[in-house]
Parts: C-alpha cells; structure tokens; sequence
C-alpha cells in the first residue's frame, strides 16, 4: 500500500522539470549521506534550479572550466557531479580540475570514457569525492578502470544501455554503483534499472522547448 505524500506548491513555483516517476523504482546510491536515484542531465541553471531531481551532472561538449563548475554549484540547491574531461582534456589539467572541483563542493567527478586509467589512479589520489567513469560501450575496459580508483560507473551507450548496464552488472556484482541513461520512455528506464542500474540520469528539456510551450499558452489567452 502507497503512502499518502502531503505536497505543496506555490503559484509561482508550480512549473517545474519533473523526472519521470519510474525513476524512483531505482535502489538509488547513497552518497555522504544522500541517497540519491535522479540526476538531472544539465548545464542550464535556470532548469537545474527549477527541478525535482535530486542531483545533477553537469558534464558538457568544451572543455571544463571552474569558472562553469562553481556557478553550477552555487545554483543548485542538490549535490553537483562535474566533468573533469576524459578527451581532449585530460592529464595533469584533469587532475587539477578535479581537486579543484571538490574544493568548490562537488558531490563527485565524472571523467569522460576515453580518460586514461593511469590519469584516474592520479585524481584518485587527490580527491575525496567519488569518481565517476563513463562507460560508452560494452569495448570499454570499464575494469582496468575500477581497478584505477573510479568508484561508480555512468553508463552511457545509447540504445544499448540496458544491454551493458546488465553485461557490467554480471561481471562486477551488486556492490559498484551504476548510474545509467535511461532513455526516452518510462517502459526504458524501467529495462534499464531492472538491467541493474542503481540510478538514472534525465535529460530535460530546454529553456526553449519549455518557453515554446509557454507562449503558445500565452497566445491563446490573448
């Protein structure tokens, strides 16, 4: 039997990014005391300030700058996982990303796929946050880096997610967190949380796509 849960919302504050609630049926991963089963996908503060997710990741197509990671973390009112790099950013400048990410309150750091193992055994040794490891495809030697210091894995491989979600979970066992995509529908995020994700990472809308549906409202009230 589901509980009743009391809700309030303000007139101002009713129009939020919601995450889909198929999400909650995840384990969720407990992270310095926050359990955690959403991250909400986004670099846009306007969104990340107006969702009911109980996370962010805030990984991005440029290379990392603090400048971006702090005002991420200054906005958000839930723990922030930034990206460290992993292609084209990698090395000492990784590294020295990552502690400083943690220094500005970084809940965890994400290292992109191609992020040599021997870079992630170095960060490993200057952080005290978890780090993240994106896995992109079942080639990917997601071992050699567990092995290295990452401590969860982000998978992240398109329609065929759920597939390596449950080929990583049959090697490693039920102790290393999985966070995962978990695709456009509920019927997939559900497939990719019984694969044996722990947590699921959302992709909202834009500002633009939200507003594009505000102003045809507008509209009609005109």
């Amino acid at each position: 039997m589901r509980k009743h849960v009391p809700e309030y919302a303000s007139e101002l504050r009713k129009r939020i990014v919601e995450v889909p609630e198929e999400i909650y049926e995840a384990s969720g991963i407990r992270v310095f005391g926050h359990r955690i089963k959403s991250l909400l996908f986004s670099t846009d503060v306007a969104v990340i300030r107006n969702s009911n997710a109980q996370s962010v990741i805030a990984v991005y197509p440029f290379t990392p700058q603090l400048t971006i990671t702090q005002s991420i973390i200054n906005s958000s009112s839930v723990p922030v996982f930034t990206g460290v790099g992993g292609g084209t950013t990698t090395g000492d400048r990784s590294v020295n990303l990552a502690f400083q990410s943690e220094q500005a309150g970084a809940f965890g750091v994400v290292v992109n796929s191609p992020m040599a193992n021997e870079v992630i055994s170095q960060i490993a040794m200057v952080v005290d946050v978890p780090i993240i490891a994106t896995i992109s495809s079942d080639k990917d030697d997601f071992i050699g880096k567990l092995n290295a210091g990452a401590n969860m894995l982000n998978v992240s491989g398109g329609a065929h997610t759920a597939e390596i979600v449950k080929m990583i979970r049959q090697k490693v066992g039920d102790v290393v967190p999985i966070i995962a995509t978990g695709g456009p529908t509920g019927s997939t995020i559900l497939e990719t949380i019984h694969a044996g994700a722990n947590a699921i990472t959302y992709t909202p809308p834009t500002s633009a796509d939200i507003f594009a549906e505000l102003m045809v409202k507008y509209r009609e009230n005109i």
